[in-house]
């Protein structure tokens, strides 16, 4: 079973930290379908340090959504650990985790991010630091490396451990990859063999099949999953249940996905309030649209939404619409 310090998952299947998407509203629906940990976006830590109305309003955690690793990032070492211990005595989270994956430059040209891949000593220092200061177990997402000519995962997680970190993310993918290309699972197989912390691999999971492949194939300790769950809690619960069972779940009807839409959207506005979680809401409800027939002309008005009645309209009449073609080619056929 995946144990980071002393807290304790009730299965290896993680939701990845993914930034303007791991809000509480999200990470509580996905959590219902059965994540045994869920991540929360990155936050800045000079937002924290400096008490940024927005960057505050991130730390919110929903004591249903626990066990909860919150993330943080920046490139200083005081800014961090003051952030840290923030993090650590005035919230519920149970992990603090430090960002080195992040590849955006305005991310890593404030040395944070990705940006610490290229320098194991800099990783070793600043989990180091962190950890000296906090009581909750601190872990490490990152990036395999920063390029091809630069992939140093082996001593960065070992610079981890070293620290006194207590976990490592890896995505089996460089910082100059983006998201795009194929994601490196022997670098992860070969990190898992060289630490003796658990290994949370990530990358290309996009179906349940997927997740249990990593998991024989790289001997990690955890699986993450992230845009594969976009719009998709469903593949949280379809992941856990083929990894405790060996049965392949079905697919969610199109009804049960808009049911699951609306309960996310109105979990947004008890967030933030209708304007700005309408607003919000129009990426995720693409998302949740992805796979339903005629859903083009649905994404394109869910574009021009404001209020929450015009939108759940929509989403509405679309199932209407589903079922109705449905039923009538069940009589004909």
């Amino acid at each position: 079973m995946l144990k980071i310090g002393d807290i304790e998952m009730k299965n290896p299947v993680v939701l990845a930290p993914m930034a303007g998407v791991c809000n509480s509203a999200f990470r509580l629906t996905v959590k219902e379908f059965g994540a045994g940990l869920v991540c929360a976006e990155m936050v800045s830590d000079k937002g924290i340090v400096y008490k940024n109305e927005k960057t505050m309003n991130m730390l919110y955690i929903d004591e249903r959504e626990k066990p909860l690793s919150l993330q943080i990032f920046g490139g200083e070492r005081e800014t961090l650990v003051e952030a840290a211990k923030f993090v650590d005595q005035n919230t519920n989270a149970d992990i603090i985790d430090i960002n080195m994956g992040c590849p955006v430059p305005k991310i890593t040209k404030c040395d944070a991010g990705a940006k610490w891949l290229l320098d194991p000593n800099k990783i070793y220092e600043m989990v180091s630091a962190v950890v000296a200061e906090v009581e909750k177990p601190v872990t490490v997402k990152m990036r395999m490396g920063w390029d091809e000519e630069h992939i140093y995962a082996v001593k960065n997680a070992q610079a981890v451990e070293r620290a006194g970190g207590k976990a490592v993310s890896l995505h089996g993918r460089t910082r100059v990859q983006m998201y795009e290309g194929k994601a490196n699972w022997d670098i992860i197989r070969e990190v898992k063999q060289s630490v003796n912390i658990p290994i949370i691999g990530n990358g290309d999971v996009q179906t349940p099949q997927d997740a249990k492949r990593m998991l024989d194939e790289t001997g990690v300790d955890g699986v993450m999953i992230g845009r594969a769950a976009l719009g998709d809690p469903w593949m949280i619960y379809r992941t856990v249940q083929y990894l405790e069972t060996g049965k392949l779940m079905g697919e969610p009807s199109v009804r049960e996905k808009m049911d699951v839409c609306i309960l996310h959207l109105d979990r947004l506005i008890a967030l933030k309030n209708e304007d700005i979680a309408v607003r919000e809401m129009r990426k995720h409800a693409a998302w949740y649209l992805k796979g339903v027939r005629g859903n083009a002309r649905v994404r394109n008005a869910i574009n021009e939404c404001n209020t929450r009645e015009h939108l759940v309209s929509l989403l509405t009449d679309l199932v209407i619409e589903v079922e109705e073609k449905e039923q009538s080619q069940a009589i004909v056929g």
